[in-house]
């Protein structure tokens, strides 16, 4: 009997709830990594063709047979636009037939947009060119920098962004209170995640570029994509512990690294994934960030515009739904909640809470 009441006191109904919730979280973690990264098979791959004549068209028609539809190619005029159409990332990869006639054909890809993706085309085309008698070469257009291995760096840089910014809220809400009391402490909440999201943008862009030459390009344009990152995963984090309490931390983690770390083409591309995670990637912060990161690196910040959309939607909503639920509190709503952590209550509150001796 005993035993049971200290049970019950050490394992409250809020904690055993909390316990539920945090085993929940690690079984859809399993489940989503797993089911996302177990079997990378290229799907669909935007692919140019480039080739005289109907030669063109009949090559177009052989990969989009090839089994499993790897490729999704479609003709274009010539070889310039193939490579001008790979900078600007509308396909991930192009065969130039030679125009010549002969049997060695050019493979372009561009592996700074992933280079999973660039080598499972070449293997894709090389066993489709065997398959014909002919041999083709590879011409990487954006290569990946020395530093920068399997092209891996922009995703673990947006992942350290995205990191970052649900602590800082959550450390927030630890120190002061889930829920902000008056939008005067929300608007003092958004300003401090603000001004460490600066901080933290250009500290990992200084960190990946010059001090340890992980990734090229402007160091000042990552340090504004950091800088959004963190805020937009701090925003939305804040806006949901606003909105559920201390679940909150635990919504952002399922938002942020369950569904949008292996969705994000980090390890594999957008094609190779299945697809539920291709469909959902492009939408959250680590996909977004990821995008936009080895755009800025290796595609001098072409097709950039829609993720930085994609991120600042995230932005303005976690600050205007932090900023609607804190003027839309009770005044003593929570109390308990909002106390700071390990400040106690007043003695004249406390001696008011004893009962009289008996």
């Amino acid at each position: 009997m005993k035993l049971a009441q200290e049970f019950r006191s050490a394992v409250t109904p809020r904690a055993a709830l909390l316990v539920v919730g945090v085993l929940a979280l690690q079984l859809l973690f399993i489940a989503s990594y797993v089911g996302a990264l177990h079997h990378p098979k290229p799907t669909d791959v935007p692919f140019g063709v480039v080739a005289p004549g109907q030669t063109a068209e009949r090559t177009a028609r052989q990969l989009a047979a090839l089994p499993g539809d790897p490729l999704d190619p479609r003709v274009l005029g010539s070889e310039a636009e193939a490579r001008r159409q790979l900078g600007d990332r509308e396909i991930d990869g192009a065969l130039v037939v030679d125009p010549r006639g002969g049997t060695t054909d050019t493979l372009l890809v561009a592996s700074g947009g992933g280079t999973a993706l660039a080598n499972a085309l070449e293997q894709i085309i090389g066993q489709a060119e065997k398959e014909q008698r002919r041999t083709v070469r590879t011409v990487d257009t954006a290569p990946t920098a020395r530093g920068d291995f399997n092209g891996l760096s922009a995703f673990y840089l947006v992942v350290g962004w995205c990191v970052g910014g649900y602590l800082l809220a959550s450390i927030l809400a630890i120190s002061a209170g889930s829920r902000p009391a008056n939008p005067q402490r929300a608007v003092i909440r958004l300003t401090v995640l603000a001004l460490s999201a600066i901080v933290g943008g250009l500290g990992g862009a200084v960190i990946v570029g010059p001090i340890l030459d992980a990734l090229p390009g402007s160091t000042a344009a990552l340090w504004g994509l950091g800088a959004l990152v963190v805020f937009a995963v701090g925003a939305i984090t804040l806006a949901l512990q606003a909105a559920t309490g201390i679940v909150g931390i635990g919504l952002a983690v399922l938002l942020v690294v369950i569904a949008g770390n292996p969705s994000a083409g980090g390890a594999f591309p957008g094609p190779m994934l299945p697809d539920f995670w291709r469909a959902i990637g492009p939408w959250l912060p680590p996909g977004a960030g990821t995008w936009a990161a080895r755009s800025i690196a290796y595609f001098r910040g072409d097709a950039i515009s829609g993720p930085l959309q994609v991120l600042s939607v995230w932005a303005v909503a976690g600050t205007v739904v932090t900023l609607v639920l804190s003027a839309l509190r009770r005044p003593g709503e929570d109390e308990e909640e909002d106390r700071p952590t390990g400040e106690s209550w007043p003695e004249e509150e406390r001696t008011a809470e004893q009962p009289p001796p008996s």
